[in-house]
């Protein structure tokens, strides 16, 4: 009886040291492209160029397929409104600072996968020559929604590449601009391809 106890107790512990074991926290560097779409409402046409910049993402695995995934994203771009009366060039530095869930299927080295979730999106103008109504602008923080899905290949144990598209939908920014001759109240969805490298630990 003793024996059995002593194993009963056991397996459980071994079962979860052996969980412990495995690699269920990853980060991820990734290089980012942000492409909006134009937007039109009020009066206003919105149109902005591509934006560059990076993708910092941390991920925890709750099973061998669920995640939940803490992201941190910087990118810059120029943003255009067309109005009536004037042409308003926006020189922009968006940040993203999002959490999702994250739903992984796993076929040996390529491991496609799914996300959701929702984020932050901080519209900051930058003063300088892109911008031309400079000191008269102020940040925008939208919330926003945030969805994807990529694949990651297993290179070695603890590294992958992961290559994604994202998207985010998240109201437009105006940059609370006077009369709020820029605000289009529109939704728009950003077209957000990343690619990068994993380290699993």
């Amino acid at each position: 009886m003793r024996k059995f106890l002593l194993l009963a107790v056991l397996l459980p512990m071994l079962a979860v040291a052996g969980f412990a074991q495995e690699s269920r926290q990853d980060i991820s560097v990734s290089g980012a492209g942000f492409i909006p779409p134009y937007a039109y409402g009020n009066g206003v046409l919105l149109h902005a160029t591509v934006g560059y910049g990076g993708l910092l993402s941390y991920r925890y695995m709750l099973t061998p397929r669920s995640a939940l995934e803490l992201n941190y994203q910087y990118v810059q771009n120029v943003n255009h409104f067309l109005i009536p009366t004037n042409n308003i060039l926006v020189h922009t530095r968006m940040q993203e600072i999002s959490g999702a869930y994250v739903y992984n299927f796993i076929f040996k080295n390529f491991n496609p996968f799914l996300e959701a979730g929702v984020g932050g999106y901080i519209f900051t103008p930058i003063d300088d020559s892109k911008t031309n109504f400079q000191n008269s602008l102020s940040q925008n923080t939208n919330i926003g929604l945030l969805y994807g899905g990529g694949i990651a290949y297993e290179i070695s144990p603890s590294f992958d590449i992961r290559a994604e598209y994202r998207g985010i939908v998240v109201k437009t920014p105006s940059f609370s601009f006077p009369n709020n001759d820029t605000r289009t109240n529109r939704y728009y969805n950003i077209y957000n391809p990343v690619i990068g490298v994993a380290y699993h630990f």
